[in-house]
């Protein structure tokens, strides 16, 4: 599970092998649900238990070795594979999907990353400006326009060379006022330090399966909680058309009429 993907079929089987057993059920007798599988995967502070979604705890383990490819740049798990799968770019911007099961496993982990992990501003020169995830927001990319710069512009042509600080003219002039605001309200370094990806989950920066599978948990919840598009006062009723209407009236009862005519 932490080096390769897992089928979801194999996931389900294994959770209906775990929930046979937290609800003893034995052969074909089968006991109450008193709760659902969702609920009882919840943690237990939220009214769980704890069990684990296999998919997401999956997917949070692999996404520790592309935390390791992006961060142990001397191991030789990253010069093998950066040699072979990413040789004159960066693990985000790869599309080689072509390979052996492992990297495939590796590819499907990434966008944990992507999406949990913010850019520290340290020396500006790795941090592209509109590509990466740097600002403090939800998205942490900007959503300027990137004509008067370019798509691969870094974080450095940000900053006034002289002051050392940032050229808040040219930010002004550039951004729209909320990216502006959040661009110069990042602080500075004045000792030199590289750029640094940080997991913000965690408060030393670095990423752990547990806060990986619990921001998975939370997006799904996030997605489960949006107000559905559908308008809430259509129902069935309203698709029936007047033909419909006239045929039943010809074939029921009054009392019927009578409920039909109150639900319309």
């Amino acid at each position: 599970m932490s080096c390769f993907r897992l089928p979801v079929g194999l996931c389900q089987d294994i959770e209906m092998l775990i929930r046979k057993f937290w609800r003893g059920q034995k052969g074909d007798r089968r006991k109450i649900h008193w709760k659902k599988w969702e609920v009882l995967c919840k943690p237990k502070i939220e009214g769980g238990i704890g069990f684990k979604d296999l998919c997401k705890f999956n997917e949070a383990m692999l996404a520790k070795h592309v935390w390791r490819l992006l961060h142990d740049t001397e191991s030789l798990f990253f010069k093998v594979f950066k040699t072979k799968y990413f040789p004159n770019c960066s693990l985000f911007e790869t599309k080689s999907s072509s390979g052996s099961f492992a990297w495939k496993s590796i590819l499907w982990a990434r966008s944990l990353v992507q999406k949990g992990a913010r850019w520290r501003v340290g020396d500006r020169q790795s941090i592209r400006i509109f590509q990466d995830a740097w600002l403090p927001s939800d998205s942490g990319k900007v959503s300027s326009p990137s004509s008067d710069f370019g798509p691969d512009a870094n974080v450095a042509m940000l900053v006034n060379p002289v002051t050392g600080w940032w050229n808040t003219h040219l930010i002004d002039r550039h951004f729209y006022p909320p990216d502006a605001k959040l661009i110069k309200s990042l602080p500075l370094c004045s000792i030199p330090q590289s750029d640094l990806l940080i997991w913000l989950k965690e408060k030393t920066g670095t990423y752990s399966i547990k806060s990986g599978y619990k921001l998975l948990c939370e997006w799904q919840n996030e997605e489960l909680n949006q107000p559905s598009r559908t308008n809430p006062s259509s129902s069935i009723c309203n698709c029936i058309s007047p033909q419909t209407i006239a045929t039943w009236f010809g074939i029921t009862s009054n009392r019927l009429r009578v409920a039909i005519l109150y639900i319309r």
